[in-house]
């Protein structure tokens, strides 16, 4: 089987070499680049399984990246690179596209876990039989790994795509944050962890609640998890 490969987008050159040494011994073969420019460059023309971006970029920052590469049409998985309690900058990265974090610094036993978790999340193969999930005008396709409200498709990180699929499976019924985190994210849920709720925060907007009964709504349970409403369902 070959090795997944992954970008890593940093100007810490001591870093990147370290990296490249550690996940090598992982299985993992890793290419990097020192500038936002050169990294979205080489994440344009070529195909890897993650990138791991660094907010802190000289000339192209990461959360600039971030929105070309999404903008491009990328679904590739974004495993952003955050300073330690910066809390503004690992919701923004959330918003933009991101599929995880991890804040600096970090132990290197850290970073391939959660490089792990996210290349298992992407590359699990479907276990039954069911294809097409739906619920009103809200379909989704899970071999394609795409989805459409009234015919129209969705723009949808890997993340926002596995959250709508998690509460499609089960419409009407309460799941839990922790089952989710699992799902969208590949590995448990951290105390005081917003990414989560960030992630059904953005596909909240891209499927329009403000439709009202028109189309499905994600609610949240207070201590419980998130509930998708079919339309028409009284609150």
């Amino acid at each position: 089987m070959a090795a997944n490969r992954l970008l890593i987008i940093d100007d810490d050159v001591r870093l990147t070499e370290m990296l490249t040494e550690y996940l090598a011994a992982e299985g993992l073969e890793l290419t990097s680049a020192a500038t936002g420019t050169l990294g979205l460059r080489d994440a344009l023309r070529n195909d890897y399984d993650l990138i791991v971006l660094d907010v802190m970029l000289p000339g192209l920052g990461g959360f600039e990246l971030l929105r070309q590469l999404r903008e491009a049409g990328s679904r590739t998985p974004v495993l952003m690179l955050t300073a330690r309690g910066d809390d503004v900058d690992r919701i923004v990265g959330l918003e933009m596209g991101a599929d995880d974090y991890l804040p600096k610094p970090f132990n290197p036993r850290e970073l391939v876990a959660r490089i792990k978790a996210v290349l298992r999340r992407t590359s699990e193969e479907i276990i039954d039989d069911t294809v097409e999930l739906e619920s009103g005008p809200l379909k989704a396709n899970l071999k394609r790994r795409e989805a459409w409200l009234s015919g129209q498709p969705l723009k949808l990180t890997n993340a926002e795509f596995v959250v709508l699929a998690t509460l499609l499976r089960a419409p009407g019924q309460v799941v839990s944050r922790e089952a989710l985190t699992r799902a969208a994210l590949g590995r448990q849920l951290l105390p005081d962890d917003r990414s989560l709720d960030t992630h059904v925060s953005n596909l909240r907007k891209k499927i329009g609640e403000g439709e009202g009964s028109l189309v499905p709504q994600i609610r949240s349970i207070r201590g419980s998890g998130y509930v998708l409403v079919p339309p028409g369902d009284e609150p």
